[in-house]
């Protein structure tokens, strides 16, 4: 799908923000002086700590019931999540078929009745039958049952110690602690090709809730779907744009996707600002980092890896400039004794690694060329 057979000249506004609204990355935590609208170098000047869905993803068949605590994608998680040292929380936007942007990481919302499963599409679904499975806000109201299919086909009803209604992008913006920052994965389906229409569509009904509601958050938006990434960042130059990717640990049908080379290409062409891959596409290729700061695109990183402090820490070493993470107060505590801020005095941002652990260069480059080894199997 072609990005030129997008026509967005005819689009109102979507670029006139408040006056106190954030600008790119930064807020109060991040230098003032980088200017969008301009190509796509951009720095990021200290390790972000991202918290994934907020206090971290639930996995319901998990033996660990840290991956059970909170229901991931919900105001009580992101609240959670707000009282730990985080720059950010990842969480995933959809837009329902009446136009209103909700927080659901799935493609499909599964419920059951009578001892039958049903599924549903959540971008079919209005904002009225989204907000009825699950917790109720209305006291003595029942939702309906919410379930959840595994990658292997199980269905597992939706279990967690700390249960929370679903809830829409603008709760978010209005419940959520406003030195937070908000990264918005724009989500869509892997399997279904998109038009562009339907794409900007959904992109603008996402951006004016950001645009009325941003007020000094920091913002960044990041998505798989190659077309958003361009579309959105063609819509507006005030918010980054990171794309989303595998790393090449899966293949798709869409090249785009394949490989943290064609990441860049795509970042390069299309004037965005950053990537974010899945970490174990970083450790089978190291080199693209270097690539990547070249081009002077900023660098983040996902995946189980990095719930290991060990892992966050490499990362670091190798220039990475921050992690999404689910085991949100173990890897901050880590993270936080192994990284000091700066002194006073030194420049801003510039970052001193704690005493231990420490590696050399010869040993960190060791380190490299065993990781990718280590996790083949």
């Amino acid at each position: 799908m072609a990005l030129k057979a997008v026509h967005v000249s005819d689009v109102p506004n979507l670029d006139q923000v408040p006056d106190n609204a954030s600008l790119s990355l930064y807020s109060t935590r991040f230098p003032k002086g980088v200017d969008m609208g301009r190509g796509n170098a951009y720095r990021i000047p200290k390790f972000l700590m991202i918290g994934h869905r907020g206090h971290g993803m639930n996995v319901l068949q998990s033996s660990d019931k840290r991956m059970r605590a909170i229901k991931e994608n919900s105001i009580a998680s992101f609240n959670a999540a707000s009282s730990f040292p985080l720059d950010f929380i990842e969480f995933d936007v959809q837009v329902t078929k009446d136009g209103c942007p909700v927080i659901f990481h799935d493609d499909l919302i599964l419920s059951e009745n009578n001892g039958t499963v049903f599924e549903r599409r959540v971008t079919e679904l209005s904002l009225a039958e989204f907000l009825c499975y699950g917790p109720q806000s209305e006291p003595g109201k029942v939702g309906n049952t919410l379930l959840r299919k595994t990658k292997d086909g199980k269905i597992l009803k939706w279990d967690v110690d700390t249960d929370d209604p679903l809830c829409t992008l603008q709760e978010a913006f209005q419940q959520v602690e406003p030195s937070l920052g908000f990264n918005i994965e724009l989500k869509f389906d892997d399997h279904i090709v998109y038009q562009p229409d339907y794409l900007i569509h959904v992109i603008q009904a996402i951006l004016q809730v950001v645009f009325e509601h941003a007020k000094d958050r920091a913002i960044l938006f990041s998505t798989f779907q190659p077309d958003a990434a361009l579309i959105v960042r063609k819509l507006q130059s005030t918010f980054p744009v990171f794309f989303l990717t595998n790393g090449g640990t899966e293949i798709y049908y869409d090249v785009r996707r394949n490989s943290l080379e064609e990441a860049i290409k795509l970042c390069l062409e299309g004037g965005l600002q950053g990537i974010v891959s899945e970490v174990k596409g970083v450790f089978r290729n190291p080199g693209a980092v270097t690539k990547s700061k070249e081009a002077n695109l900023s660098f983040l990183t996902y995946g189980k890896l990095n719930n290991v402090p060990e892992a966050v820490y490499v990362q670091h070493l190798m220039g990475i400039d921050g992690v999404i993470v689910d085991l949100v107060r173990e890897i901050t505590e880590a993270v936080s004794e192994m990284i000091k801020p700066s002194k006073a005095g030194e420049e801003d941002g510039k970052l001193q690694a704690a005493a231990k652990p420490q590696f050399s260069e010869r040993e960190l480059a060791f380190l490299l060329k065993l990781i990718p080894e280590l996790i083949q199997h």
